[in-house]
């Protein structure tokens, strides 16, 4: 391999060392003597040579090392007589490459960390279940723990934080970090009040919070992505020597919501004037991520009876369509150093604390050309009867319902899009059918609630102990008085065993008293049947 990039560096730098050696021979001895160091009494040429030398035994600025070049034509051509000879013997050009290193560079090497966080959480999933209004919140506890590798480490300072971390996608001015992302802290912890040192093995530290019940759950949508961040950090003390790097530790967890569901479906009535068509639709109002749903409809009025010329007129359903739509709606807000620049406004006029952005993006949707019902056969009461399922696209990466107080708001509808087309056929001969070209399109919008599933678990304040007044009183003394000191009303309260009886006699403990202590023995009896 060395002899591989000495090859490189011959080929590549033909050239160079031609214009190097031109430019050695045209220089004036002039400015070589003013480089000279001063009170040297050499002359000229000895000088720059013995300068040159010093310059070249001087390791401690001489970039790093490159294999050296090989004089050519060019150099014999340059340099003839005898003195340029033993010049150019001590006298070596060096090219340096600062950007080429070879091997491990010193920021790869490995450092010895004293200690390790880790981390174990005790409380169930972080679920808020209700809306913001009516829920209580969740509980999110745990325990820290740190691991001491080293015999005795002195931890000056062990805190840990939980915070929100709310990032607009697109912020009110770009490549501004305070206009990009907010944090709002929600929990401070410090493990210690003071300095400890501690010894080897591992130490921990329990935490617990009360998760308010209006903050907003965890989402990554195209405008705004909401997380909650836990940092634990341990300072230890430097012993003079070699600093010792921070301990830290970060989580990211994942809060949701769950909304309570209805048993009953939710019924709508749509009517399309100036036809006589009625939409009757049946659908769950909360859907989840997970699963698939369905909408029962039923189109009635498709049919009209025309006595003037005796036919009958028909608007049949040809395509269906359905999406399931999500809005998203925030406020991008703007720091305090870009704030005063928020347009021109009046006088008097409070300045703008944000701009709102807004997108629609669709996460399901599928379009059929069949799969319905029809009945014509009564010229008043047709009907066309359907029932559709729908869900959330495989790779739909979507956002759960919610309103937060910063102004996030994110929401869902399913939209249903019909085309119907007028056919007319005379009453005696229905199968007639005479296409007429007016077509219409039936749109339809139902408000859905997007959540996660509740599963079995219940709020927080459900799990609560009993207090001090519910507590039942306590169980009922026992009625009879049983006579320890009686051999014979023990042997009756003692049922007989078959299996023992079987066996042989049996076996009674007798406890006797002898010199004012008491001796146990086991004697045994014949009594059998």
């Amino acid at each position: 391999m060395p002899h591989r990039v000495a090859n490189f560096f011959r080929s590549s730098t033909h050239s160079l060392e031609h214009q190097v050696s031109n430019f050695t021979k045209k220089s004036s001895s002039g400015s070589r003597r003013r480089a000279s160091p001063p009170g040297s009494g050499r002359s000229t040429g000895s000088e720059l040579v013995a300068y040159t030398s010093e310059e070249e035994l001087d390791d401690s600025h001489a970039p790093p090392y490159v294999p050296r070049l090989k004089m050519g034509d060019s150099r014999t051509s340059s340099f003839t007589s005898d003195s340029h000879k033993e010049k150019d013997h001590g006298h070596h050009h060096r090219l340096s490459f600062p950007g080429m290193h070879f091997g491990r560079s010193n920021k790869e090497s490995h450092v010895h960390t004293p200690a390790s966080l880790d981390w174990k959480l005790e409380s169930p999933p972080i679920v808020m279940y209700g809306n913001a209004e009516n829920s209580t919140g969740a509980l999110l506890s745990g325990q820290l723990f740190l691991h001491i590798k080293d015999e005795a480490l002195e931890i000056e300072s062990f805190t840990a934080t939980l915070t929100i971390r709310v990032s607009q996608k697109k912020p009110f001015t770009n490549h501004c970090a305070e206009c990009t992302s907010q944090y709002t802290e929600i929990k401070k912890w410090s493990m210690l009040e003071h300095p400890l040192v501690m010894m080897r093995g591992q130490h921990s530290f329990p935490f617990s919070v009360l998760m308010e019940g209006h903050l907003p759950a965890s989402m990554e949508t195209p405008l705004v992505s909401i997380s909650y961040e836990f940092k634990a950090e341990a300072i230890p003390r430097s012993n003079g020597i070699t600093p010792v790097p921070p301990i830290r530790l970060e989580k990211v967890l994942d809060v949701k919501r769950s909304l309570p569901a209805s048993e009953i479906p939710h019924h709508s009535v749509r009517v399309f004037p100036p036809t006589n068509i009625k939409a009757s639709a049946h659908y769950p109002h909360v859907i989840h991520p997970i699963g698939s749903y369905t909408l029962a409809l039923r189109l009635d009025g498709i049919s009209k009876l025309n006595p003037k010329v005796n036919t009958i007129e028909y608007w049949k359903l040809k395509k269906l369509t359905w999406r399931l739509e999500e809005t998203i709606k925030t406020v991008a807000p703007a720091c305090g150093r870009h704030s005063p620049r928020l347009g021109d406004r009046e006088e008097g006029a409070q300045p703008k604390k944000g701009i709102v952005r807004s997108d629609t993006r669709i996460i399901g949707e599928k379009t059929l050309f069949s799969g319905w019902k029809s009945d014509y056969t009564s010229a008043n009461d047709a009907k066309v009867e359907l029932e559709l399922e729908y869900s959330l696209g495989k790779h739909a990466r979507s956002a759960c319902d919610t309103k937060s107080q910063d102004g996030t708001e994110v929401s869902h509808q399913l939209m249903v899009e019909m085309v119907v087309s007028q056919e007319w056929a005379p009453v005696n001969k229905p199968s007639l059918v005479t296409h007429t070209g007016v077509g219409r399109i039936l749109r339809m919008h139902f408000g859905t609630i997007l959540t996660e599933r509740g599963g079995i678990g219940i709020s927080w304040d459900n799990e609560a102990p009993p207090i001090y007044q519910d507590v039942p009183p306590s169980p009922p003394a026992y009625s009879q008085e049983t006579n320890l000191h009686s051999d014979a009303s023990i042997a009756e309260m003692i049922e007989p065993l078959d299996s023992a009886l079987t066996a042989g006699p049996v076996h009674r403990l007798v406890v006797e008293e002898e010199g004012g202590s008491s001796r146990g023995h086991r004697r045994a009896s014949s009594e059998g049947r």
